[in-house]
């Protein structure tokens, strides 16, 4: 018997999905792959992340290669940020626009070489943005190539990384900072090894090319990370921990209903850059009229959690709604990140999220809610 058209595809599975199976983590599905939601408890694995070190398999991520020799300013026009500007080695946080400034994904672009980058997009936006690339390309000598399935990607994170991660590299990692990226090895193998993550705190992510190696780079992070305590780590930690940071998820602080100006990320818009890109004449007036709402973090006085879509109030005025909240491991109290209306003043007044009918009484905080010392 044949499947119906109309039956949903199988969630893909990452190179490490035999790994996860032995290790008896809760799979789930996530953006049209089967994922690690939980290995055990989420709050020990959010827990080992800021104290000492957690392994993520980050594998459902999209990789898009981008090569020839206008890549660089192929890649200015596409993008908001000035990605020529990039020396090699080094990455760039950026975010890929409609006309209307709406995002249409948040990207780490890397710069491998002079005519040579690897474009990091979100799973569920993997497709959308190697289109809307493709289309951007038009009339310029470069390349644009979906990798992502070749490639396995681990991430290493919490204040231990470097520690469990030295004596299996070739790298020195004192000179290997925030936001780069080389070639080097680890485990043996061939990677790109950057220092980059999505935590709040110091780590790497392993791009391994060809994702076959993954298990043995995860088995020897692994066995190097017993003595400290590092944990596997699965999407309920990273999700706490990228909110507790005060970093934005695409589908909930983003989307192409919102501007970066609205996120209060502004900074990654070069408007400056020569030559045109796409978005940068609604950017260019969303920047002088300014935004019409605005991020703002809640901390909770009680014990019940604001989740997105729920209600801000201000002395029982609706001003905004939630976008993620969640119990905050490091805080102790529940947190959240939701979207007021701009000319609300935060500074007075009663604030509460409708949690089902009840109105819970939060503080309004400056993000993040946590920072790494350094």
């Amino acid at each position: 018997m044949t499947a119906s058209s109309n039956s949903p595809a199988e969630p893909r599975r990452t190179p490490l999905h035999e790994v996860h199976e032995r290790l008896g983590a809760n799979l789930v599905d996530f953006a049209g792959w089967l994922m690690p939601l939980r290995y055990g408890s989420e709050s020990a694995e959010h827990r080992a992340v800021r104290e000492t070190a957690g392994l993520f398999d980050l594998s459902h991520m999209g990789e898009l290669l981008v090569t020839g020799p206008q890549a660089a300013e192929f890649l200015d026009r596409a993008l908001v940020g000035h990605l020529s500007a990039v020396t090699v080695g080094r990455a760039r946080y950026t975010m890929i626009t409609a006309e209307d400034g709406g995002v249409l994904d948040d990207l780490i672009v890397y710069r491998l070489a002079e005519e040579e980058y690897l474009v990091v997009a979100n799973a569920a936006n993997s497709d959308t943005v190697f289109a809307a690339l493709t289309e951007r390309a038009a009339g310029l000598d470069a390349r644009i190539a979906d990798r992502s399935a070749e490639y396995a990607l681990i991430a290493l994170q919490g204040p231990k990384a470097v520690e469990i991660l030295a004596p299996l590299t070739d790298a020195d990692l004192s000179g290997i900072k925030y936001y780069a990226g080389y070639r080097h090895t680890v485990a043996g193998l061939p990677v790109l090894l950057a220092r980059t993550g999505y935590t709040g705190e110091d780590g790497f992510e392993i791009f391994i090319n060809p994702g076959t190696g993954a298990a043995a780079v995860w088995e020897a992070l692994t066995k190097a990370g017993e003595p400290h305590g590092l944990l596997p780590a699965g999407l309920s930690a990273r999700d706490t921990l990228r909110l507790e940071a005060g970093m934005p998820l695409y589908g909930n602080e983003l989307s192409a209903d919102v501007t970066p100006y609205e996120a209060g990320l502004g900074r990654v818009v070069k408007l400056d850059k020569p030559g045109d890109f796409v978005g940068r004449e609604a950017l260019a007036a969303r920047a002088e009229s300014g935004p019409t709402r605005r991020l703002v973090g809640l901390t909770g006085r009680g014990r019940r959690v604001p989740r997105q879509g729920y209600a801000v109030m201000r002395d029982d005025q609706r001003v905004g709604v939630v976008t993620s909240g969640a119990p905050s491991p490091t805080l102790g109290r529940p947190v959240a990140v939701a979207y007021v209306d701009a000319d609300t003043d935060t500074t007075t007044g009663s604030f509460a999220v409708d949690v089902r009918g009840r109105a819970e009484a939060v503080d309004v905080v400056e993000l993040p809610f946590y920072k790494r010392g350094r």
